[in-house]
């Protein structure tokens, strides 16, 4: 954990950080409730999130429409506990006593919302069991 918050922090790396990223993120942090530090980045972000993540999210409650795709920084690296890749096959440099794992998920770029409503829901599977091993008192 980092010292300054002595809280886990987490950090979702996908290509665009337009989709599977932007929405693990806004699950953490909603689900979470402020007890995880959340970062989400690109190597290439996109110029906007994609719209059917952001409608598929509303459809769980969460507003996602003013985020923006971020680029990917070795600091953001360095400052997370542990990073998650998309499946994207996106690399990111390696740390010692970082936890790097990669969730193979499907692409949800230039399909609709009903196309985006599995991945939504695989990833907020995902996100539920990250919180139970980060916060196992929670």
């Amino acid at each position: 954990m980092t010292e300054a918050t002595a809280k886990p922090s987490v950090l979702f790396v996908c290509v665009h950080n337009a989709g599977r990223s932007q929405m693990a993120a806004a699950y953490l942090r909603t689900l979470a409730e402020d007890r995880i530090v959340v970062r989400s980045a690109g190597s290439a972000p996109a110029e906007q999130v994609n719209p059917a993540a952001v409608e598929a999210m509303a459809e769980e409650g969460i507003d996602m429409s003013a985020e923006q795709p971020k680029v990917l920084t070795t600091d953001a690296v360095r400052e997370s506990d542990v990073v998650i890749t998309m499946g994207c096959g996106d690399t990111c440099p390696i740390y010692p006593g970082k936890r790097y794992e990669d969730w193979e998920l499907e692409d949800p770029a230039g399909q609709g919302v009903d196309a985006v409503r599995p991945i939504r829901d695989e990833i907020k599977a995902r996100i539920q069991s990250l919180i139970a091993d980060l916060l196992p008192s929670a």
